[in-house]
């Protein structure tokens, strides 16, 4: 249901992935240039038909104004991005982006902790509302002004992203209504700035990613319009190269289509890879990168950046949590059972996953399990045989009997019953 009320808003709604780690290959660590291919766009652009003055989405001043606050709030220094938010609102009380850049700052201070933390959804929730407030003002004045379309589709698709990870159905249904609505009467703007393609791009592709993936949902999506996969990269690719306030947006995407969806790695540390060194600060896109680096064998790269992640989670900077500290502690633990044969540093680190996946609540991530799975393991190669016992006997309990993990549990329990 989430998945679809996605689709139906697909208009800037952050939806998240947390893909389980894979088994690495080979450590061929290399550094690649980092690319967004160019497409030629005369046969998706469409010209604009509408009135463009006063429209502060395309205004070359104001992006030169706030790209030091829109890269702060990606890097999470919330306060600096919103101090400039809040002064570009003091200039234009009734314009819909200062009130919407404030509710999507507060977006991604929920982002990093999987979207579980409700500290910020009043304030997410005020700003977006103002925003549809002030655009649905604009839209009533002049029902062309695509600009004021495209915030309400935005701030109508953010709402039913929170409101489905809340499970508010009716008003996640009802936001993503409004949202594909606006969203197609934005699609004017198309030809004159990237920013208003973005949510187009999303809606090509993941349209047609549910259909081959949700068959329960093919008669409903029958009444939506069709999509079309590849020209929806191709799109995003574009957004992510030329827009301003969707570029990064729009990496993220592609990003999580790549890693999660198409099975394409290697551009998804491409793109991992440009984002962090954007915003080295941004602990989603830091621990995202750690597992992408893991995933393809990169380990040399994979232990570096996962100490960092601790680093930073140890300095208590904005964003780094528990998630991030068990992502980062299950690479170096692996990496130091597995590479360095160092037991002792290996099993601190399955202690600490365990222990931030105790303190998010999420005990049925593959992380979990592994841990202990791989404590028993280094228990059972040390001759610690209660120790191992202890730790098969969790795998065991927790895991489902036709997967290879209570096999394997249970041929240990079955041999050392006497222990």
């Amino acid at each position: 249901m989430k998945i679809f009320l996605f689709v139906a808003a697909s208009i800037l709604v952050p939806f998240l992935a947390s893909a389980q780690l894979q088994e690495p290959q080979a450590d061929t660590t290399q550094s690649d240039s980092i690319y967004m291919p160019e497409y030629d766009f005369s046969e998706v652009e469409v010209l604009p038909e509408g009135n463009v003055k006063g429209m502060l989405l395309i205004n070359k001043e104001i992006q030169y104004e706030l790209e030091g606050a829109v890269d702060n709030m990606y890097n999470f220094k919330y306060e600096r991005a919103e101090k400039q938010f809040k002064s570009l609102r003091r200039r234009y009380p009734e314009h819909p982006m200062p009130y919407f850049l404030m509710g999507l700052s507060n977006w991604w201070k929920i982002v990093p902790t999987n979207i579980q933390t409700m500290q910020y959804d009043d304030l997410f929730f005020a700003y977006m509302d103002s925003t549809v407030q002030k655009a649905d003002k604009l839209y009533s004045q002049d029902n062309k002004n695509f600009e004021a379309a495209f915030f309400l589709a935005a701030a109508y698709g953010f709402e039913a992203r929170l409101h489905s990870e809340r499970s508010n159905w009716r008003k996640a249904t009802v936001a993503s209504k409004r949202a594909l609505e606006y969203m197609e009467k934005a699609k004017s703007g198309n030809g004159l700035s990237p920013e208003f393609l973005f949510g187009e791009a999303l809606f090509n592709y993941y349209s047609i990613w549910i259909h081959e993936n949700y068959k329960l949902l093919r008669p409903v999506l029958a009444f939506f319009p069709s999509g079309d996969k590849r020209l929806g990269i191709k799109q995003l690719s574009h957004v992510a190269n030329n827009g301003f306030y969707t570029a990064t947006e729009a990496k993220f995407f592609l990003m999580r289509i790549y890693a999660n969806e198409e099975g394409n790695l290697v551009d998804a540390l491409r793109v991992s890879r440009d984002l962090i060194t954007r915003y080295p600060d941004n602990a989603y896109f830091h621990r995202t990168y750690a597992r992408l680096l893991f995933v393809q064998g990169h380990f040399t790269m994979a232990e570096q950046v996962s100490e960092d992640i601790l680093h930073k989670l140890d300095q208590k900077m904005p964003g780094y949590e528990a998630i991030s500290g068990r992502y980062a502690s299950y690479v170096l633990a692996y990496i130091n059972q597995n590479k360095y044969r160092d037991f002792v540093r290996a099993k601190q680190h399955y202690r600490q996953v365990i222990k931030f996946t105790e303190l998010t609540g999420e005990k049925d991530s593959g992380y979990y399990l592994n841990s202990f799975l791989n404590l028993a393991r280094i228990a059972k190669e040390e001759k610690d045989m209660k120790e191992a016992k202890r730790y098969y006997t969790i795998v065991i309990n927790n895991s489902d009997k036709k997967s290879d993990n209570f096999k394997e549990a249970r041929t240990f329990l079955k041999h050392n019953k006497k222990i």
